[in-house]
């Protein structure tokens, strides 16, 4: 956790006068998503972050190589680690023990000490206070200097004083804490994403092996990759053609920053980087992604020309161009980062971005003069997306002279809304012409626009752009969209701030989810980040009886309503096995009313995972696609292969 007994990197000890404290109580439970960025599922999950990364922090310090969490079937986790401890001692400045000032007062920590803790991923202090007061109890043991103490917290405060429980031979701490369910929508940790982070920060330090149990599945699992980031790449790439292997890997040090980079390319067309600062996921990227892409870039233009790849003034390579296939970690850790939001979404250290840039250019340069087959195949894979993007490019100026891609003329199928007022409006991408029409009819006009779509729109994660915009139904949905696509991709220009996939809830229906899943996902990734895209979830059945009639989403609520009538007597049950089947009422009842309808929000927790899986349902290969289904068949009603 945040202390130990041993000196620092820099010889410099960590005791009680390292801790300072830059501001009073603040009331975190009153305002908790001031903190945490909110209460729902994320927010509780945050709290776990803040807890494992201290842990993490000791690591980095090279004071600590194994860590433990544990979910129980109480509802608590708990998180230990060998690390030095969180200093125990009277606290001389303040005259109270310093872990009940690290537990309880806002901004205390020795994180702004930067002779403790060169690099921290922590909340710079605040972290560990915020979990205590966001939680019913909270429990801290400490092993250190030679001695085993305790202190229980509720609510953020003290039950009773610390209490020494005997000897230790080692040094440690352990927290165990269960989050308060008067704050949180949800109290409920989730296993998967649990597992994910934390396997996630065994990759990013190899030194460390992370233990992790969920009493309530009887599951558990240890993680340790002394493969570092190239591991990780290779993790990412496994269901995938690599073009070389094992992943480059560039790592240095300049001023102060650590940079460490593993990539890899494959034959496919999607970019795939993963970066971090401080162990912190920046899923936003920041000045470390910027620095890396821009040297990239000048890598590949800089080789192709001095070896006659590109001649004279032809047209360099583009970004677009080089980064087709890549798949990437980023990371870096620096001093004192300065992150943009309050959840650390974006790194935004301006010096990051040069020292970063000057470590590819000389490492990949490096890199690339040693693997001449290696970047012979990069650089014609990086010509041949250049080729692609100007093919694309005549697809796009031809469909403009059509009236067609920036909403110059809409596609003659869209039943369009008559609100010019983006964030009001919705545009419903409904499977088939019969439920194209029924969804026309029952629509409300005002602010709801239909796309009716003609079979299984192209498969996107085996396609580039150029062949992207030869497909009539990709061409309809880009165009009834309006932010173009691509490098023109405009996200002012959205037309409908809800886009509705709203397929049968059969095979062909399924299928035809993923592949608007998959379009949107690869292709215009900002209406998924932005929260702008949706799932309807029609009825699968209706049930009537006398004059009551209700409908059914799944097989359990038709039978449980079945049984409350008493069973079968008297009672119609009709089966839709499509939209086309509801009438324009029962369709804008039960699918399109906003006040009685259920949709679902799409949202990327997890970009690694959301990028493993549609490589495994959409890729070129077979074999992973079989096995995830054979894997995952119990869950799900309908699959397509």
């Amino acid at each position: 956790m945040a202390g130990e007994a041993s000196p620092s990197k820099n010889g410099t000890s960590y005791g009680a006068d390292s801790i300072q404290i830059l501001e009073g109580l603040a009331a975190v439970r009153k305002r908790p998503a001031m903190y945490i960025g909110s209460t729902d599922g994320r927010g509780l999950h945050h709290l776990m972050n803040e807890v494992v990364d201290n842990s993490i922090d000791e690591v980095l310090r090279g004071a600590c190589t194994f860590v433990d969490v544990v979910i129980g079937k109480d509802g608590t986790m708990t998180v230990s680690d060998n690390g030095g401890g969180i200093p125990v001692e009277t606290h001389p400045r303040y005259n109270r023990p310093t872990l009940e000032i690290v537990m309880t007062v806002l901004h205390a920590g020795s994180k702004f000490d930067k002779h403790t803790y060169k690099i921290s991923g922590g909340l710079h202090g605040v972290g560990v206070h915020v979990v205590n007061a966001l939680s019913e109890f909270l429990e801290v043991r400490v092993k250190r200097n030679g001695k085993r103490y305790f202190q229980r917290f509720e609510r953020g405060n003290p039950v009773a004083p610390i209490k020494e429980e005997g000897d230790a031979s080692e040094t440690g701490t352990s927290v165990r804490f269960k989050p308060d369910a008067e704050i949180f929508e949800t109290v409920v940790f989730e296993k998967p994403i649990v597992e994910h982070r934390l396997k996630e920060l065994a990759f990013l330090n190899p030194e460390v092996t992370i233990h992790f149990t969920d009493e309530r599945e009887n599951y558990e699992t240890t993680l340790h990759y002394s493969g570092g980031l190239a591991e990780y790449v290779a993790e990412l790439n496994a269901n995938k053609s690599p073009l070389f292997a094992p992943p480059a890997n560039i790592k240095a040090n300049r001023q102060d920053v650590d940079v460490e980079i593993a990539l890899q390319y494959d034959d496919g067309y999607n970019e795939v980087v993963l970066a971090y600062a401080n162990n912190i996921p920046t899923i936003d990227g920041g000045t470390h992604v910027e620095g890396f892409r821009a040297a990239l870039t000048r890598c590949f233009n800089d080789y192709a020309r001095n070896r006659g790849f590109i001649k004279g003034d032809k047209e360099g390579l583009t970004g677009e161009d080089v980064r087709e296939g890549l798949t990437a970690v980023v990371t870096v850790k620096i001093l004192e980062p300065q992150f943009e939001g309050q959840t650390k979404g974006r790194l935004g250290n301006s010096e990051v971005k040069g020292i970063v840039q000057s470590v590819v250019n000389e490492k990949f340069s490096e890199y690339l003069d040693e693997h001449p087959a290696h970047a012979q195949a990069l650089v014609s894979k990086a010509l041949q997306a250049a080729e692609a993007r100007e093919a694309a490019r005549k697809a796009r100026e031809l469909t403009r002279r059509k009236g067609l891609l920036e909403g110059g003329g809409l596609p003659g199928k869209l039943a369009d809304c008559h609100s010019k007022d983006p964030s009001a409006c919705e545009l419903f991408l409904v499977e088939g012409e019969s439920a194209g029409g029924s969804s026309k009819q029952g629509r409300n006009r005002e602010y709801q626009a239909v796309l009716p779509l003609r079979g299984k729109i192209l498969n996107v994660e085996k396609a580039r752009l150029d062949k992207m915009l030869q497909n009539e139904e990709i061409v309809n949905l880009i165009t009834a969209i309006g932010t173009s696509v691509g490098d023109e991709f405009d996200i002012s220009k959205l037309r409908y701030h809800h886009i509705v996939i709203m397929t049968d809830a059969d095979v062909d229906g399924s299928h035809i989810r993923t592949l608007l899943l998959t379009f949107f996902y690869r292709k215009m990734h900002n209406l998924v980040e932005g929260g702008h895209i949706y799932i309807a979830q029609p009825p699968l059945y209706r049930l009537a009886k006398g004059k009551e009639v209700i409908y059914a989403f799944s097989d359990a609520e038709r039978d449980k309503k079945v049984s409350e009538w008493g069973g079968m007597r008297g009672v119609t049950i009709q089966r839709y096995k499509g939209l086309g089947e509801m009438n324009p009422a029962q369709l804008w009842e039960t699918t399109m009313q906003p006040e009685t309808r259920t949709m679902l929000q799409v949202t990327v927790e997890d970009a690694q995972r959301a990028n493993e899986l549609f490589t495994i349902l959409m890729g070129e290969k077979v074999e992973p696609r079989r096995d995830y289904i054979a894997a995952h068949a119990h869950e799900v009603t309908n699959l397509d292969i």
